[in-house]
């Protein structure tokens, strides 16, 4: 049976509409998951580290020989952002990720299934579960999985961008990433959803 999470309740309680309750609530899976698009982001970012380090390396002359100081000086600094956001890409991003998951809150009620996250500032989304456009099911082999509940044909590329480097990103569309049962959770959103759409009034 599936359990409401205390802690994402208290989360989520102020988001609540009148007459609307919990069926479920929970978290993200705190553990580093692989995604589909690590496939290339990882490549992409050791090519990344490894290039901004080695332009680090010849300006700074550990190979090679420096002939003007204020060039060397000029592209040290320059390199130095490049080196960071390479070792963002490389391992610092998994360690953002898992620090979102313990502020990132799920819930699905009633009416709606609620993505709340309480990071650098605290954002919300939200859809009704008798409109949604579609809810898709990625990964579940091993229970651990995510849930889009919309299209992703229709997300901005801008929102795109950010969740290929950050999965707990938040748009328009709420997304449940890396929740456990996800295929109970699955379920438990068709049937409400197949429930909503009976009980509405035809004319």
């Amino acid at each position: 049976m599936l359990q409401i999470d205390p802690s994402s309740a208290a989360a989520i309680q102020s988001e609540l509409l009148s007459g609307e309750s919990f069926v479920w609530a929970g978290q993200p899976k705190s553990s580093v998951i692989f995604h589909k698009e690590d496939a290339y982001l990882i490549p992409f970012s050791f090519l990344w580290g490894g290039f901004a380090i080695f332009w680090e390396g010849s300006v700074a002359g550990f190979w090679g020989t420096r002939d003007n100081h204020h060039q060397w000086t000029f592209g040290i600094l320059w390199g130095i952002p490049f080196v960071l956001l390479g070792q963002y890409f490389i391992w610092g991003r998994f360690f953002y990720v898992g620090w979102l998951k313990g502020r990132t809150h799920y819930a699905v009620t009633n009416r709606r299934v609620i993505v709340v996250q309480q990071g650098w500032r605290r954002q919300m989304a939200f859809a009704y579960i008798d409109s949604l456009p579609a809810l898709i099911k990625e990964g579940g082999s091993s229970g651990i999985g995510t849930l889009r509940f919309g299209p992703t044909n229709l997300t901005s590329s801008s929102r795109r961008s950010s969740a290929s480097w950050n999965s707990l990103s938040i748009g328009g569309a709420p997304v449940f990433v890396d929740i456990e049962d996800v295929e109970s959770i699955y379920r438990l959103v068709c049937d409400l959803r197949d429930k909503a759409r009976t009980a509405k009034p035809t004319f």
